[in-house]
């Protein structure tokens, strides 16, 4: 594992302004195919290993409640929100349905503002993005993987088009505690329409982002889309 934790969490500021520019990590190679490290098309080169790649992602976390204007009514008090869990790091993650596992690298952002992406080849394990919530507090946790490896056969996010709503994914903490999602759904983004908000934006519960990379297109050999599995906090 390496990398550090930052500090605060729980959600993140998206604008024009203040969004930062993720490298791809998607280029043409060997290895597996689109979306789930199936072959690529006859004849085709087939891809290189592939993690995610977002086009923006937010630096900082926001307060998403509107500014009072003069006329604002007072606050009501605080709100009820769901529970969830205390602030520790992720040390693994297992996803039974689909038999994928891996130990969790905590990774951020390079000095040009590009995302640091997970080591490539057999067995590269997947990371965790250090300016998002940690795994069970309140907002998105950022788990980022590879659809493929260098040199053939399947990255550690190959098998995330199988996954169904409910199947469950579990991140293993740093304080000993084990923090269970579900998934809701999964979705296909062009990098360049990446939803930023959608996915990195504040959430009222504990949840969970993987994305990797899809969409091979055989006849650039790189990825020109994202896939992201969606999935809240049960336990």
């Amino acid at each position: 594992m390496t990398g550090s934790t930052p500090g605060r969490r729980g959600g993140l500021l998206v604008s024009a302004a203040t969004a930062v520019l993720l490298a791809t990590g998607c280029v043409a190679g060997s290895g597996g195919g689109s979306g789930g490290g199936t072959p690529a098309a006859p004849g085709a080169t087939p891809p290189a290993a592939s993690a995610a790649a977002p086009s923006t992602a937010p630096s900082t976390r926001p307060n998403t409640e509107p500014d009072a204007g003069p006329d604002a009514a007072p606050s009501a008090g605080p709100t009820s929100q769901p529970p969830v869990l205390d602030s520790s790091a992720p040390v693994s993650l297992t996803v039974p349905a689909i038999g994928a596992g891996s130990e969790l690298l905590h990774l951020g952002l390079r000095e040009d503002g590009s995302l640091e992406v997970p080591p490539e080849g057999p067995g590269a394990p997947a990371s965790w993005y250090t300016a998002s919530p940690t795994p069970g507090e309140r907002g998105p946790a950022v788990l980022l993987g590879h659809v493929n490896a260098t040199g053939g056969g399947p990255g550690v996010f190959a098998g995330l088009r199988a996954l169904e709503p409910g199947d469950r994914i579990e991140v293993a903490r740093a304080d000993g505690t084990t923090a269970v999602f579900a998934v809701e759904r999964g979705e296909q983004y062009g990098k360049d329409d990446f939803p930023t908000l959608e996915v990195y934006g504040n959430t009222e519960e504990a949840e969970l982002r993987l994305i990797t990379c899809d969409g091979y297109d055989p006849a650039t050999g790189e990825f020109d889309d994202n896939y992201v599995v969606y999935a809240a906090l049960v336990t």
